[in-house]
């Protein structure tokens, strides 16, 4: 069984480590646990890995966050990937600091990656490990507020937060979505 797990960002110095990078984070930790480096391909840099049998593609886009599709579509349809095995980690304003919610489908939110990804498949279901990033900024200023880093405060968090969305992936490609969202969406 083969798994497709995109970790939603924009490339460039500017944005490293930025609140909406977050799901890079969240990819290049997993990729690091797991000892693998990621290479530059079509639209994205890809690591690849093994669980316990699933084969995992792990995937940056390059194709800047507003293009996020393109790469969805090119590494589902290269790797063979079926919808059911795709998920993508992404920021997510609604959800406080450090909040880790699976789910299976949804809406965009508002979410420009996922609006490409959701006009691009022709479906909004698809798995979503969204990583809360809080609102904590003035009004008018919610672009600044994603574009912008994390506070000393929340990078203390970081790397428990990695760690744990790295379980959720782990779970959600061996154990499947359903009893991955009962385990660690109610904590």
């Amino acid at each position: 069984m083969k798994y497709l797990i995109v970790g939603l960002g924009n490339i460039g110095p500017e944005y490293h480590e930025t609140r909406h990078n977050i799901g890079f984070m969240v990819v290049d930790a997993f990729a690091k646990e797991a000892g693998v480096t990621f290479h530059d391909g079509r639209y994205g840099f890809t690591a690849n890995l093994s669980i316990k049998g699933r084969q995992l593609v792990l995937l940056k886009p390059s194709t800047y966050m507003n293009l996020s599709g393109n790469a969805v579509r090119y590494w589902m349809q290269k790797e063979n990937i079926p919808l059911e095995n795709l998920l993508i980690i992404v920021d997510d304003l609604a959800l406080p600091f450090g909040t880790l919610r699976l789910k299976g489908k949804g809406s965009d939110a508002g979410h420009n990656g996922l609006k490409h990804i959701a006009a691009t498949l022709g479906t909004q279901n698809y798995a979503r490990l969204r990583f809360g990033i809080g609102n904590n900024f003035p009004r008018g200023m919610q672009i600044d507020y994603v574009l912008g880093h994390f506070e000393e405060e929340e990078r203390k968090d970081i790397p428990e937060r990695l760690e744990k969305a790295g379980e959720i992936i782990r779970s959600f490609c061996l154990a499947g979505i359903e009893i991955t969202m009962n385990q660690f969406n109610k904590k």
